[in-house]
């Protein structure tokens, strides 16, 4: 169920930070008028995200160790103290993974809603939300999981969300309806976004032909 890696996630979180993270401070300091209410907004906020940067680099390991009790703590802490920073979000999607893995279905089901409602990335967003849906069609709702995947815009995301409809519907009994979904993410500009090798085999399982590689991809 993982779309990125731990160090993957870890860069968006820094490139995250890097990018957005002073205007957000900016946007809230200016109203404030004083120049030097501002300086000091700014060093709290900037202190505040080392910190939650230390604790989550310590979650990581605490799972890495396999000290969940610890890890799960850490996450707490995160979405408590520091949930305007991506490493709430990036905590609870990691928590999440353990959760699925350790057969805690409802508990991930609360983690990686509470990204998908509140992460102030929107990719982070769209990754929780095909993680839940995953979660969903695990717990047979498929219904619910394909409404979790309806989203109006999706964007570049489109071919991951379609990719995750072909396996909920694959899971409901509905093989003409994900070989419709399958055959849309392949068209789609997958862009990296889904392994297109894995979906031309989900294709031809059932009965259907991927689109020709392009003379680039050849």
């Amino acid at each position: 169920m993982s779309d990125y890696s731990e160090a993957e996630q870890w860069e968006r979180a820094k490139q995250w930070a890097r990018t957005n993270g002073i205007w957000i401070v900016a946007g809230i300091a200016l109203g404030a008028g004083a120049l030097g209410g501002w300086n000091w907004y700014k060093d709290r906020r900037v202190a505040q995200a080392e910190t939650a940067s230390a604790r989550y680099e310590e979650m990581i390991e605490a799972f890495t160790r396999n000290d969940r009790t610890r890890g799960m703590t850490l996450v707490e802490d995160l979405n408590r103290e520091y949930s305007w920073t991506p490493y709430a979000s990036l905590a609870s999607l990691m928590a999440a993974r353990f959760q699925v893995e350790s057969n805690e279905l409802d508990k991930a089901v609360v983690s990686l809603k509470t990204v998908m409602d509140s992460a102030p990335d929107n990719e982070l967003r769209l990754i929780a939300r095909t993680r839940l849906a995953r979660v969903q069609a695990a717990q047979g709702k498929y219904d619910d999981a394909l409404a979790t995947l309806k989203v109006e815009q999706p964007g570049e995301f489109a071919p991951r969300l379609a990719d995750a409809r072909g396996d909920v519907l694959l899971a409901k009994g509905d093989r003409a309806g994900a070989l419709r979904e399958y055959l849309a993410a392949r068209s789609g500009d997958a862009d990296g976004r889904v392994d297109t090798e894995l979906l031309d085999l989900k294709i031809r399982d059932l009965g259907g032909t991927p689109p020709p590689a392009t003379a680039e991809a050849s």
